[in-house]
C-alpha cells in the first residue's frame, strides 16, 4: 500500500502535513510529528506587520530615558531591530533537524517586502513557502479587484524570483473564490490550502471591553473546503490541501476523495497530540485495504463535481431537499 503523495513536486511519504502554527516553532516537536508519520512541517508563519511591531516596542525603550541631562542624549548604543534575521535561523535550525520537507510561511505588509522576505526564506533552505494571504476589509472605498489584483501580482513577483515551489493559503471571504483561484494558477501557484481560519473578536459582556479569543476549529468544519475541493479538482493545474477542521482518518478521506493531494492539521493535534497523525494514517490505511485501493490515484477526486452522476451536488447551497421533505426530517424534534 503506497501512502506517499505529491504536493507541489514535493514528494511526501504520507498526505498529513501539520500546519503553520506555535506548534511548529519547536524542533522537539517537529521531531515528534515526523515520528508519527507526518509528511511535512509549515513553519510557524513570518509576520512583517509583527517585525514593524516590535521595531516600535524598540525605538520606543531606547527614547525612554533619553535626554537625562543636557549631556546625555541617550544612554544606549546605536541598536536596530534584527528584521527577519531570528525567524531565518530558526527555520535553518528547523530544516536541519528532520528530514521530512519544512515550508516556510509568510505574511508581508509591502509589495517590496514580500518579494525580499520570500528570497531571504529561500536562501535559508525551505523547500516550499505558503503565502499566507487575507485582507481584512475594514476600508469602505477599498475595492475588491484592488485586493485581488494585488495578490495576483504578488504571486506573480515571487514566482518570478523564487526556484522553490508557492503555495497560496486562502480565506473563503471572496465573492468568487474559484475565479480568484484561477487566476493565480494562471499566475503560477503551485499549490492552493483551503481555507483559513481567522481570530475573530468577541466582547465580554461583564467589563463591557473587546476581547481575541484563541478558537480552535471544530469537527464538521471541513465541509466548506470540501465543497470547493471538489469544484476544483481537474480544473487547475496547481497541487490542492485541505484544511480547517481535518480532525481524523475519516475527514482526510472525505478531502482525498472531493480532490485533495494532501489535508493540514493544526487544531486537532493540539487537542490530541503527535499521536493523532499516526491513528489518522492508520484509519486511512484500514479504509484503503477494505476497498482494495494501493495508492491515492485509486480514489482521488472519485467524488469530486466532474465525476459524480450528480452534477448539482456541489453546487446546492439551500436546502431543497429539506424543504420538500420536512415534515420527515424534523419529525424527531418535538418543536419543528
Amino acid at each position: 500500500m503506497n501512502l506517499k503523495a505529491n504536493y507541489m513536486g514535493l514528494e511526501l511519504d504520507s498526505p498529513i502535513i501539520v500546519g503553520s502554527s506555535n506548534l511548529t516553532t519547536k524542533i522537539a516537536n517537529l521531531k515528534k510529528y515526523q515520528e508519527a508519520g507526518a509528511g511535512a512541517v509549515v513553519f510557524k508563519s513570518l509576520f512583517e506587520e509583527q517585525l514593524h511591531l516590535e521595531n516600535l516596542q524598540l525605538s520606543q525603550t531606547k527614547d525612554e530615558y533619553e535626554n537625562r541631562h543636557m549631556e546625555m542624549e541617550t544612554i544606549f548604543p546605536n541598536l536596530d531591530h534584527g528584521g527577519p534575521k531570528e525567524y531565518l535561523a530558526s527555520i535553518k535550525a528547523a530544516i536541519k533537524s528532520v528530514d521530512i520537507p519544512v515550508i516556510a510561511s509568510l505574511n508581508s505588509v509591502y509589495d517590496e517586502s514580500w518579494v525580499d522576505f520570500a528570497k531571504q526564506i529561500e536562501a535559508a533552505g525551505a523547500q516550499a513557502l505558503e503565502l499566507n494571504f487575507y485582507h481584512l476589509p475594514t476600508e469602505f472605498d477599498t475595492s475588491p479587484n484592488d485586493i485581488i489584483n494585488l495578490q495576483i501580482d504578488t504571486v506573480k513577483n515571487i514566482k518570478s524570483e523564487l526556484k522553490i515551489p508557492i503555495a497560496v493559503k486562502l480565506s473563503p471571504y471572496y465573492s468568487n473564490p474559484l475565479h480568484l483561484i484561477q487566476r493565480l494558477d494562471d499566475a503560477g501557484a503551485d499549490a492552493f490550502v483551503l481555507f483559513n481560519k481567522f481570530f475573530q473578536p468577541d466582547i465580554n459582556i461583564e467589563t463591557e471591553e473587546l476581547v481575541i479569543k484563541h478558537s480552535l476549529t471544530s469537527e464538521g468544519d471541513y465541509q466548506l473546503t470540501l465543497r470547493f475541493l471538489g469544484l476544483l479538482f481537474n480544473k487547475i493545474n496547481a497541487s490542492l490541501c485541505g484544511t480547517r477542521g481535518v480532525y481524523n482518518g475519516e475527514d482526510m478521506i472525505k478531502m482525498m476523495l472531493a480532490g485533495a493531494d494532501t489535508v493540514q492539521v493544526v487544531s486537532t493535534v493540539v487537542k490530541n497530540g503527535p499521536s493523532q497523525i499516526t491513528l489518522m494514517l492508520n484509519q486511512l490505511k484500514s479504509w484503503m485495504q477494505a476497498k482494495d485501493y494501493k495508492s491515492f490515484d485509486d480514489f482521488k477526486g472519485k467524488l469530486s463535481q466532474e465525476k459524480v452522476d450528480d452534477e448539482f451536488a456541489y453546487q446546492r447551497a439551500q436546502y431543497i431537499d429539506i424543504l420538500m421533505n420536512y415534515k420527515d426530517i424534523f419529525k424527531r424534534y418535538p418543536f419543528a
